[in-house]
């Protein structure tokens, strides 16, 4: 043995080799798998980081844009009865006061004229009522020859205008027959609808009554002036006596007159379609000539200040909020409009507002949700009434 050599040194010379390679590889395993903990660690803590960032929450829905208050659509005051618009004193975009005359109805004129004679007939039993207080004087009785001429003037009057509407409504009549009785040889040969055919038969029987009316008013006309001149006639003799009794009866006489006229006035105020409020014509449904239908004359809103109604998905409602922001979009809109959020409602419906997507659930529970727009976006989206939207609501 050589003296140099130390025991140990002795013994690791005998390992074999490859004992010497699997120990380094150990090693070198060791070192990658201290590496591979602290890059992980590094990224955990980015990670962590990462989800400490706060979130920011909404809720999305679709909606429609409506003026406040909502649309109200204007019709005939006598809805019961057909009415035709015989005047429109508005157009689309107009704006209108409370109380406003809108539209006029065809059967203005014929109600007028009976109100102003209604009126006529206060002046006659007031004026009968003074000369009963005052009795007897000088050049009554000359008064009252004259109140006699203008009761016949007025007669002779009235009923040439009457005479003048049944004319009319008589021509209006033979025109209606003579349509009707073609279009019913047309319905027999095919050319045209039964519908069609009994279209002008109403109309010929509409118009048959209306001149049945006619006539009867001015029987009515004829009947009532000469009552009315007999009184005269009638006062003319009793004119010189006073009596309590002649008084009260010449008061109720101008109570009832009175009552005519109001009742009057009432029939014509019904043929003048009234604004019930300010706001905007949105949109005209019946022109002149035209029958008022199911939509009314006229659509009126309060689009001064614009509302936004989204309607929210019944399980997103708990996140929604009195004062929460909300962004307004839509194709139509070229620029985001903000509001927020003043009403949420009290009842589940189903939705009316649906996306274009025919995949989108179009059966769905919604509550409606009320955004007020800012200002600046009302005016921006004032003409766009039933727009459809999709509003953003902010809930962090």
């Amino acid at each position: 043995m050589n003296a140099n050599i130390l025991p140990h040194q002795s013994a690791v010379a005998k390992l074999p080799q490859r004992w010497l390679i699997l120990g380094a590889a150990a090693l070198g395993l060791a070192g990658l798998t201290w590496g591979i903990t602290q890059r992980s660690g590094i990224n955990d803590e980015a990670q962590t980081e990462v989800v400490a960032s706060p979130e920011v929450m909404t809720v999305t829905a679709l909606g429609r844009l409506e003026p406040e208050g909502e649309i109200i659509n204007l019709t005939a005051p006598t809805s019961t009865q057909e009415s035709r618009v015989d005047e429109l004193r508005v157009q689309e975009g107009d704006r209108v006061e409370a109380g406003q005359i809108v539209a006029v109805l065809d059967n203005n004129a014929r109600l007028e004229a009976s109100l102003q004679q209604a009126e006529g007939q206060v002046r006659i039993a007031e004026a009968q009522l003074a000369q009963v207080r005052a009795g007897a004087k000088t050049g009554e009785l000359q008064a009252q020859r004259s109140e006699i001429a203008r009761l016949q003037a007025d007669q002779a009057g009235n009923i040439n205008t009457q005479r003048a509407t049944i004319a009319r409504l008589e021509a209006e009549v033979e025109n209606a027959r003579v349509e009707y009785q073609r279009y019913d040889s047309l319905s027999v040969e095919g050319a045209v609808s039964a519908s069609e055919r009994d279209a002008r038969l109403l109309t010929y029987q509409t118009a048959q009554r209306q001149l049945e009316e006619a006539r009867a008013a001015l029987d009515r006309i004829q009947t009532t002036s000469a009552e009315q001149i007999s009184q005269a006639r009638a006062t003319l003799d009793q004119i010189a006596e006073v009596r309590p009794v002649d008084v009260t009866t010449a008061e109720a006489a101008v109570a009832a007159a009175e009552a005519a006229v109001a009742e009057a006035r009432t029939q014509v105020e019904q043929t003048l379609v009234r604004s019930p409020r300010a706001g905007q014509i949105i949109a005209i449904h019946t022109r002149p000539g035209e029958t008022v239908e199911s939509d009314g004359i006229a659509t009126l809103g309060n689009t001064d200040q614009m509302m936004a109604i989204a309607e929210v998905y019944q399980s997103d409602v708990a996140q929604i909020e009195v004062g929460q922001p909300v962004e307004i979009t839509s194709p139509a809109i070229p620029d985001v409009v903000m509001g927020t959020v003043e009403r949420i409602g009290l009842q589940v419906e189903q939705q009316e507002v649906v996306d274009e997507d025919p995949a989108t659930n179009i059966d769905a529970r919604v509550v409606e949700v009320d955004i007020r727009l800012d200002p600046d976006a009302s005016a921006q989206v004032a003409g766009l009434s039933n727009l459809q939207i999709m509003a953003t609501i902010r809930t962090d």
